[in-house]
This record gives C-alpha cells, sequence and structure tokens, in this order.
C-alpha cells in the first residue's frame, strides 16, 4: 500500500535509509522517571536535533507536539504496561488515534515469555491488520522477558530471535528488541526477522562510549537503527548525544567520531 511506504519514507532517514527514535513514552509504565518531568521541555530539546521519529503517546502528542507539527514525525504508542503490570501491556491509544493526531507509525507493546502472551500476540496481529488497512506502519516494542523465561536467559539470541521472528510472522513492519550483547548473535536475529530490527536502549548506561559501542555494533550486525530513551534524555546534553548518534547510524561513523562529537564534558 502507497501509504505505507508514505509513512515509513518519513520515519526512515533519507540518506541512510535507518531509523533513529527517541522514546518518551515511559511515565505510565516506569513513572515519572529523571529526565521526563518537564515533558513538553524533553520533547523540545529532542525535537531540535533533529531525530527521525519521537514515540510518545496519545495525551503527550495532543499537548506537547503543536510546535513541531510537520517539522518532526512521530510514532504514537498506543499500549503500555504499568509498575503494577509489567508483562501486560493495554491499550492506551487506537488507531483512530493515530490517523486524529497526525501520527506516522503506531507502536504496540508485548512481553514474550509470560502467561499474557497468547493475548498479547492477538492483540498485536488484530492491530497490525486495523493499522495495515489504513496504511499505517507498525513497530512493536517486543520483548522476552515474561515470568517464564529466566532472568539470565532474556538477552539470549533464542528467545530475542524467537520474539523478533514471531513480530514479523504477525505482520510488524519494525521490531525493537534487546541487544543480545555481541554482534554475532545480533547478526542471526536479524537475518531470523524479514522485517526491520532496531536495537533497545533500555536503562540508562553510565558510560556514553558503551551506548555508542552497542550503537555501532548492532549497526555493523544489520540492525534498521536503534530507539533510545533514558540514555538520551537522561543527559545534560540530550541534543549533542543525538548528533553522536546520527553520525553512528546516519553516516556510518566509529565510537571514536561519537565521542569526539560530545568532548570530554558531555556525560
Amino acid at each position: 500500500m502507497i501509504g505505507k511506504h508514505v509513512r515509513l519514507r518519513r520515519l526512515l532517514n533519507q540518506k541512510s535509509g535507518h531509523l533513529l527514535a527517541i522514546a518518551v513514552d515511559h511515565a505510565i509504565g516506569w513513572g515519572v522517571i529523571e529526565g521526563i518531568e518537564d515533558i513538553q521541555g524533553t520533547i523540545n530539546r529532542v525535537a531540535s536535533a533533529r531525530p527521525d521519529a519521537i514515540t510518545m503517546q496519545k495525551g503527550i502528542a495532543a499537548s506537547c507536539m503543536e510546535p513541531w507539527a510537520g517539522r518532526q514525525a512521530f510514532i504514537l504508542k498506543c499500549t503500555s504496561f504499568s509498575p503494577f503490570y509489567p508483562g501486560y501491556d493495554g491499550f492506551t491509544a487506537s488507531i483512530n488515534d493515530a490517523v486524529r493526531l497526525g501520527a506516522d507509525a503506531v507502536a504496540v507493546g508485548v512481553t514474550i515469555g509470560g502467561q499474557a502472551q497468547p493475548e498479547l500476540l492477538k492483540n498485536l496481529a488484530q492491530f497490525a491488520e486495523q493499522a495495515s488497512t489504513l496504511g499505517y506502519p507498525v513497530v512493536t516494542h517486543i520483548y522476552p522477558k515474561g515470568e517464564l523465561i529466566p532472568p539470565a536467559e532474556q538477552y539470549s539470541y533464542k528467545h530475542v530471535a524467537y520474539a523478533a521472528r514471531t513480530a514479523a510472522e504477525v505482520g510488524v513492519d519494525i521490531v525493537k528488541t534487546f541487544y543480545t550483547g555481541d554482534p554475532e548473535s545480533y547478526r542471526r536475529v536479524i537475518e531470523a526477522c524479514p522485517a526491520r530490527v532496531v536495537v533497545s536502549g533500555g536503562p540508562k548506561m553510565e558510560k556514553l562510549e558503551d551506548v555508542f559501542r552497542m550503537t555501532r555494533d548492532a549497526m555493523d550486525a544489520g540492525a534498521a537503527g536503534v530507539t533510545y530513551g533514558r540514555n538520551v534524555w537522561q543527559r545534560k546534553d540530550a541534543e549533542i548525544v543525538i548528533r553522536a548518534l546520527q553520525a553512528i547510524i546516519h553516516d556510518g561513523a566509529p565510537v571514536e567520531r561519537a565521542l569526539d562529537i560530545c568532548g570530554p564534558g558531555v556525560a
């Protein structure tokens, strides 16, 4: 469908074809954590650096995106888990909300390896069908972190590849999931998944160099890009960090170049 191709081209960088998305959809799932207390200020800082997309919930889009309307692509997050139900993503928005708000894509969260997996996969498949009918690309934030998977195995190739492939099997266009920890195993994840795979940032890493190294290794393995949150806006110089990530993702820059862009004062 031409509508889906139009919207995908708004999301994916025109130079590289890759995606650098910044997620600010954390409050329902994690609380009002450091870096998103002033959500308008955070969105303004992020958008000023021109990432390829920003992921957010519908109320934040309605309240905070007007200054950036038509200038910044965004992905409408249509589900969320909560601190009280960490393994269950319930719906918070509909495909009609995406149309009304002018979103460029929709996103749905899924936990793999939990008791709720059958219901969550059904929800994802049905939502993907609805979105496709209206020409919307579908992103899923899909993680093998359910209670039936031992914590030590959540980042393993076996479970991450299963999560990514499952998303592709039900019709998702872009899969956001864990990085397995090394380029070789992540390359196998990507080879097993015919949809685009992007890396989830996860909790804030202490060193920026580790963020850049994960990004570089994932891109070398064939990733389609990244979607980061806390590793960007929980740093005081988020705009500079985004520019450094753009150099890696869109220009093929090495980690050393990204660190040079940031300079010694950025942490």
